[in-house]
């Protein structure tokens, strides 16, 4: 692990990074409150990818639109030679709860630190790139797995990205946490087929597909008794039937097995797609199985967690890094990213109603608050600094990508 340490980054670089985003704060505010008021689902993002494309050809930057034949996708880089740094901007929403997990401050925080760290290269003239990829539908499939398998992080040599939480959860005035490890999830489509019938006259011609879904909805409720604490397995009935008289000829369920790791949730998933399949021979419906895709666990790069902490302790901030406590119960695709180049995710707190979490709709109206905003910069800051920090830095770098290496390994 990277020792705590001064901020390696000059005193003129650390100045050009705080005025750029006192210069952007009008440009970041309007982007944040654009999105968050205009609140779009997985590859519908289209205001969204418009306002920060344009918010980024403002700044004379040249930016590919709908990158990686991906709609609402971008991908806009400066600089020369060296090393190769990431931030990942996402901007989708939840369906009927708008922003609930603050995407729009990720996509916030995403481009100021994207361009304070352009800002910090013209007054330097350090080699480095720097390159900010939008990056949709995290909320659903998965943009950056699509990304992943594009080849968008092939030649990345670090990656970064912030996520919101609530504050109420830091004690006093700690910001965040320069930690976060996050949980593999594995999502299914299961729809079962059977047979309609008069559900009065003849339901002994019927073949029950929601008799299915409901009978395997009860054996993975019985099954949680025996999965670890931490796993998890969450599912809904999409579709029962149409009429209570008529006997139900199709139903579909959509679930999603978490585990610590993608081997683990992969165990798991195992076990409750029997349940499925026992379901649709107790009722003699047809099955059909249709993954929805994966999220592989959040590969921690320790040393970029001590550089983020120790550039807000540089701008007289205070921020956990909290190594052993628990996983986060959530996923993300940021995890499949991990796995491909040394990646990071920090929280940061968020004043929300009632100290609301992630996932609701009190959250979401603290997430377009200016409060949270402004809150939401300060962060930026620090992880600014910290990539700036990785580019100019060897010894980080070195540092940075042996912990990546040594995890591959493992």
């Amino acid at each position: 692990m990277l020792e705590k340490s001064p901020s390696t980054v000059n005193q003129a670089a650390l100045a050009v990074i705080h005025e750029s985003l006192k210069k952007h704060r009008e440009l970041l505010w309007k982007v944040n409150h654009k999105i968050f008021s205009n609140p779009e689902t997985a590859y519908q993002e289209f205001i969204a990818h418009d306002t920060l494309v344009a918010a980024l050809q403002s700044e004379g930057l040249s930016v590919t639109a709908h990158a990686y034949d991906i709609e609402t996708a971008f991908e806009v880089e400066f600089g020369s030679g060296g090393r190769v740094l990431t931030f990942n901007a996402e901007y989708d929403a939840l369906p009927n709860i708008g922003h609930a997990c603050g995407h729009n401050l990720i996509a916030t925080t995403s481009l100021g630190a994207f361009l304070a760290v352009v800002d910090a290269l013209k007054k330097t003239g350090k080699p480095g790139r720097v390159r900010l990829l939008g990056t949709p539908a995290e909320e659903s499939t998965g943009g950056k797995v699509k990304l992943v398998n594009a080849g968008a992080y092939k030649d990345v040599d670090m990656c970064l990205m912030m996520h919101p939480t609530s504050s109420s959860v830091y004690p006093g005035n700690v910001l965040g946490d320069a930690y976060d490890r996050t949980l593999a999830i594995s999502g299914f489509r299961v729809i079962f087929q059977g047979k309609p019938a008069h559900a009065a006259l003849a339901p002994w011609e019927g073949v029950n597909a929601l008799d299915a879904a409901v009978a395997a909805y009860n054996s993975v409720a019985v099954l949680r008794q025996q999965v670890r604490p931490d796993e998890r397995i969450h599912l809904i009935i999409k579709e029962g039937g149409l009429v209570a008289n008529v006997i139900p000829e199709k139903s579909v369920v959509e679930l999603g097995v978490r585990g610590p790791t993608l081997a683990r949730a992969r165990a798991l998933e195992e076990r409750v797609l029997n349940c499925f399949k026992g379901a649709a021979q107790a009722t003699g419906c047809d099955i059909e199985i249709e993954c929805l895709g994966a999220y592989a666990d959040l590969q921690t790069n320790l040393p970029i967690c001590q550089a983020f902490q120790d550039a807000m302790t540089s701008i007289g901030h205070q921020v956990q890094n909290n190594i052993g406590r628990a996983t986060t119960p959530a996923s993300t695709d940021q995890g499949n990213v991990s796995y491909e180049c040394p990646s990071w995710q920090g929280i940061f707190g968020i004043p929300s109603p009632g100290g609301a979490f992630p996932h609701t709709a009190a959250f979401a109206d603290g997430a377009g608050t200016a409060a949270s905003f402004e809150t939401s910069l300060l962060s930026c800051e620090g992880m600014a600094i910290a990539g700036y920090r990785f580019l100019t830095d060897d010894n980080l770098a070195y540092q940075v990508k042996k912990y990546f290496d040594d995890q591959r390994d493992d």
